[in-house]
C-alpha cells in the first residue's frame, strides 16, 4: 500500500500562509500543518487548529531565517536584538556546531518553542524544521532527548531521491546534488538513532529537492513514481499580496502550490492510484 502525508510548513508565519492552510484543510488533501511559534500570526494559526480539529499540527523548528521564542537577553548569542536568528544558514550551522557555548541556548529554545505550542492546546505530534534545520547533529540531538518527555513520536527525515525529481525538473542541478548529498546524510545519521527509539518517519520526503515549486503539473509526475510504504510531501502554500512571505520567500510560487494541493485533478490521480491520505498519527482522509 502506498500511504501519503501531504503538510503544509510555515503554519503561522502570516495571515496569508493560514488562510492557505485552512482552504487546504478544508477543500483540498492536505493533513498535516508545522507550525511556527513565533510565527507573527502564530496566535490566528492556533484558532484555525482549533477550528479545524482533524488537522494535526507539528512543530516548524525555527533557528534560522526567523523569530526566537524566548527574549533575546535570555539567548543573546543565538539571536539579534530584535530576536531575529540569523539568515545565513550555512553560518549559522557552523556556529551551532562548533561553538559549544550555544548548546544551552539552542536547549533553552528549543525547549520554549515546544512549551508555547503545548501550552496553546496543540497536541504536538512530529517535529520538522524551518529549512530542514531539525536535522542539525547539535540540534537533532537536543530533540532526540526531548521528544520522549513531550509526546512526540514522529520526525520529518528529509530524504528525497535525486533521480526522480530530475526526471522531471532538471533545474539546479547542481544544487540538488549538493543538497542530497547533505540531507541524505544527516538523515543517515538521524535515522538509527530514531530506529533505537521506535519514533516515526516516512520513508521519503518530497519537497527537499522541490522546495517552493511544488506545482500541479510537478506533483501530478511524481505521484505515478511514489515507493510503497509511507511518503510525504511538503508545501508553502500562500495567498498574495501578503507582505510577510513575498519578503521571506520572493521565488516560491505560494498560490501555485495551494492550487496543487486543491486540484481536482490531484484528488482524482490519488484516487486512480489506490493512494492512501494521512497524517503521523496514521488518521485517514478522504479525498476531498
Amino acid at each position: 500500500m502506498k500511504q501519503l502525508i501531504i503538510t503544509s510548513d510555515d503554519f503561522g508565519l502570516s495571515g496569508g500562509v493560514n488562510r492557505a492552510v485552512e482552504k487546504a484543510w478544508q477543500d483540498g488533501i492536505l493533513t498535516c500543518a508545522s507550525i511556527m511559534p513565533a510565527g507573527r500570526a502564530f496566535e490566528e494559526a492556533v484558532e484555525i487548529a482549533g477550528h479545524n480539529p482533524g488537522l494535526q499540527v507539528g512543530l516548524h523548528l525555527t533557528l534560522v531565517q526567523g523569530r526566537s521564542v524566548l527574549a533575546p537577553d535570555k539567548i543573546p548569542d543565538l539571536v539579534d536584538e530584535q530576536g531575529h536568528f540569523p539568515n545565513n544558514p550555512i553560518t549559522a550551522g557552523m556556529r551551532y556546531f562548533f561553538d559549544k557555548k550555544l548548546r544551552n541556548q539552542l536547549e533553552r529554545e528549543i525547549r520554549a518553542q515546544i512549551e508555547r505550542v503545548r501550552d496553546a492546546g496543540i497536541a504536538l505530534s512530529h517535529i520538522d524544521g524551518h529549512l530542514n534545520i531539525h536535522l542539525h547533529p547539535t540540534i537533532f540531538s537536543l530533540l532526540a532527548d526531548m521528544m520522549p518527555h513531550y509526546g512526540i513520536t514522529s520526525v520529518r527525515l528529509s530524504r528525497e531521491r535525486l533521480t526522480h525529481n530530475l526526471r522531471f525538473n532538471r533545474e539546479r542541478l547542481a544544487g540538488k546534488a549538493i543538497e542530497r548529498l547533505v540531507f541524505g546524510s544527516l538523515a543517515h545519521h538521524a535515522r538509527h538513532r530514531l530506529d533505537r527509539m521506535g519514533t516515526g518517519y516516512a520513508t521519503e520526503v518530497k519537497g527537499v529537492l522541490n522546495s517552493g515549486c511544488m506545482t500541479e503539473r510537478y506533483i501530478l509526475d511524481i505521484l505515478d513514481g511514489l515507493n510503497v510504504g509511507l511518503t510525504e510531501i511538503y508545501f508553502h502554500p500562500g495567498y498574495l499580496p501578503d507582505a510577510e512571505i513575498t519578503r521571506r520567500m520572493p521565488d516560491y510560487r505560494h498560490q501555485e502550490e495551494l492550487a496543487a494541493i486543491t486540484s481536482p485533478r490531484v484528488q482524482q490521480k490519488l484516487i486512480d492510484l489506490g493512494i492512501e491520505l494521512v497524517n503521523y498519527r496514521g488518521d485517514r482522509k478522504n479525498h476531498a
